[in-house]
C-alpha cells in the first residue's frame, strides 16, 4: 500500500470506498442510476462517501441528506442496533437520513425518486 501524507488508515479507507463503488449492489446500481441522472434536479450525490468513520451509501452534501441501502444484512438484531447507531451519529452532525430496502428500490424506483425529491425539497 503506498504511503499518503494523510496516513495509512486514511488509504485504508480510500481504498475500502473504492471497492465498495465496485462491487455494488442491483439495488445499488439503480439507486446510482437515480441520483447520478439529473433526475431529481439540481442535486449532487457522492456515492459510498466517507463521513466520520462511515461509508455512506449516497450523500447530498448542500441538503446534508443521506440515501441508505438497506440489504437483509440490516434487519438481523446486529444489523439493525448497528443502523441506530450510525443513524444517531449523523443526526447528532446535523445529516438526515433516509432508508430504503433493496426490494423497494428495485420494485419501486419511481416513489423511491419522489421521496428523495421531496425531502430535498423540504430539507434545511
Amino acid at each position: 500500500m503506498a504511503q499518503y501524507r494523510a496516513g495509512d488508515l486514511k488509504v485504508r479507507r480510500l481504498s475500502r470506498v473504492r471497492a465498495r463503488r465496485r462491487e455494488g449492489t442491483d439495488a445499488e446500481r439503480a439507486m446510482w442510476k437515480l441520483l447520478r441522472a439529473g433526475q431529481l434536479g439540481v442535486y449532487k450525490f457522492r456515492r459510498q462517501h466517507e463521513f466520520g468513520g462511515f461509508i455512506l451509501d449516497f450523500f447530498c452534501a448542500t441538503k446534508k441528506l443521506v440515501v441508505e441501502v438497506d440489504g437483509s444484512q440490516h434487519f438481523s438484531d446486529d444489523g439493525a442496533a448497528q443502523d441506530a447507531k450510525r443513524t444517531a451519529f449523523l443526526e447528532a452532525n446535523g445529516v438526515r437520513v433516509l432508508r430504503f430496502t433493496n426490494v423497494e428500490i428495485l420494485t419501486e424506483i419511481d416513489s423511491v425518486g419522489e421521496v428523495i425529491l421531496r425531502e430535498l425539497s423540504c430539507g434545511t
